[in-house]
């Protein structure tokens, strides 16, 4: 069933007025018509089952049926910092981390990163991959819409990790399988995990060094050499199967 997000003021005596891009998509794209049952999520973890009842010169009017018991989110928020990749890469590791449970995204610029962005372009990555995380939020029914936050530099990563109960930095030249192992097995639901990923060409010595400072876990993901945009979902994907097997 297809999914919508609602700002929670849209949200009124058991409707739901529709506003914005999202009823064009419905009206337009998916010819969806009165009557037709769909999601409609406030983006704070509430989700109901509605009913189009009328489309309006510039909106939509849903009735609600009931609020749904819909527990899509993983027991631990994710982070995923993500070193700049090239060309359209980035838009495609935020579907994905998206539908595989990130809390959030956070690019950032590594040595190696190859993609310069001055501030203007910067801003209007954000907001395209904003709104991809948004449409992959929906696809995937999710109760919130995770944030991909401004373009930062290495440092301000590992500030802005700083906070978090547990940080994970693949390496290729770490080889501890066991201890990597242990590492992801000792964490539990309810803590904050980041991730730390290297652009095309991996982290620089000296990153993974202040990473280490920063309380960073080096850890190996196997005895591949994973490119940059699979390096970080297959972290994802093993934190996703941990997790919920102990929920």
């Amino acid at each position: 069933m297809q999914q919508f997000f609602a700002e929670p003021s849209w949200i009124k005596e058991n409707k739901v007025y529709m506003q914005g891009a999202d009823v064009n998509h419905m009206k337009n794209v998916l010819r969806m018509k009165p009557g037709e049952d769909v999601r409609i999520n406030d983006g704070m973890g509430k989700t109901y089952l509605c009913c189009i009842s009328a489309y309006e010169e510039k909106g939509a009017v849903l009735d609600i049926f009931k609020e749904l018991d819909a527990e899509t989110e993983l027991p631990s928020r994710i982070v995923l910092f993500q070193g700049l990749p090239k060309g359209d890469k980035m838009e495609w590791i935020v579907q994905k981390a998206v539908e595989l449970g990130a809390y959030s995204i956070v690019p950032f610029a590594a040595k190696r990163s190859v993609v310069k962005l001055d501030e203007k372009k910067a801003a209007k990555k954000q907001e395209r991959w904003q709104a991809i995380a948004k449409g992959a939020a929906e696809q995937s029914g999710r109760s919130i819409i995770p944030e991909v936050q401004k373009v930062m530099t290495f440092a301000e990563a590992l500030e802005a990790a700083k906070n978090l109960d547990v940080l994970l930095i693949p390496y290729e030249l770490e080889q501890g399988m066991k201890e990597t192992v242990k590492i992801i097995g000792n964490i539990t639901p309810g803590q904050s995990v980041g991730i730390f990923i290297g652009p095309e060409g991996g982290f620089e010595e000296e990153e993974v060094d202040r990473a280490k400072e920063a309380g960073a876990c080096p850890v190996t993901l196997g005895k591949r050499i994973l490119r940059t945009e699979t390096a970080g979902l297959t972290a994802l994907s093993i934190l996703m199967y941990h997790l919920e097997s102990q929920a």
